[in-house]
Parts: C-alpha cells; structure tokens; sequence
C-alpha cells in the first residue's frame, strides 16, 4: 500500500490550494483518512480528518477554512485549503487507516508535500 500526496507549491496570504492523496495498492478498504502538518520546529499535527462515513474533523486553526474530502471509488482523500495565511505554511502529510486483506488495519502515510504561504 502507498500513498502518494501531491498539490503543494508557493501561494500568496490569501490564496488557496487544493492537496491530494491516492492510496494505491491491494487492501479491502479505507478508514479514517486525514492531513497533518509540520511546520519547522514544530510537531506533526492534525489538520483535517475524515471517517468512512464521510464525518469530518478540523484543527480549529483552519475551521472554516479548509475542507477535507474523500472518493471511495479513486481512493483518493483532498484538502481545500482557502484563505491560506503564513502560518499555514509546512509539509503537509496524508495518511489512512487501510484495512488489509487480512482483515488487520494498518495507518500508512504519504510522502509529504510543501505549502509554503508568502505574505
């Protein structure tokens, strides 16, 4: 099982970005799918998560913000981020609860991508 995260890149306070994650691999499906961040000097933390059933999570830093979503069928979680202020700014990581064929679920993560907001 992988995951692969893409969308970061540099933006401007104000402006928005759209984040991806696709799992890929053998596995009977998905759990809780989320994004963390890291900023420089600071612990991984969770910015937004989702169930299976589409319940949804937000650090309050980003409430109203940020929106998290998912499509079951591309196996693909994505974040929305608008009004993106610099604090904002840090690698930004996706992971999932995946459930294996064995029936035992695993946490995987992404790679990682950058978001860097200039002011």
């Amino acid at each position: 099982v992988q995951l692969q995260a893409s969308g970061g890149g540099l933006v401007q306070a104000g402006g928005s970005l759209r984040l991806s994650c696709a799992a890929s691999g053998t596995f009977l499906g998905i759990n809780d799918m989320g994004w963390y961040r890291q900023a420089p000097g600071k612990q991984r933390e969770l910015v937004a998560s989702i169930t299976k059933h589409g319940r949804t999570n937000y650090a309050d830093s980003v409430k109203g913000r940020y929106a998290i979503s998912r499509d079951d069928a591309k196996k693909t979680v994505d974040l929305r981020m608008n009004s993106l202020e610099p604090e904002d700014s840090g690698v930004y990581y996706c992971n999932a609860d995946v459930v294996l064929r064995s029936g035992f679920a695993r946490t995987y993560w992404g790679q990682g991508t950058l978001v860097t907001v200039s002011s």
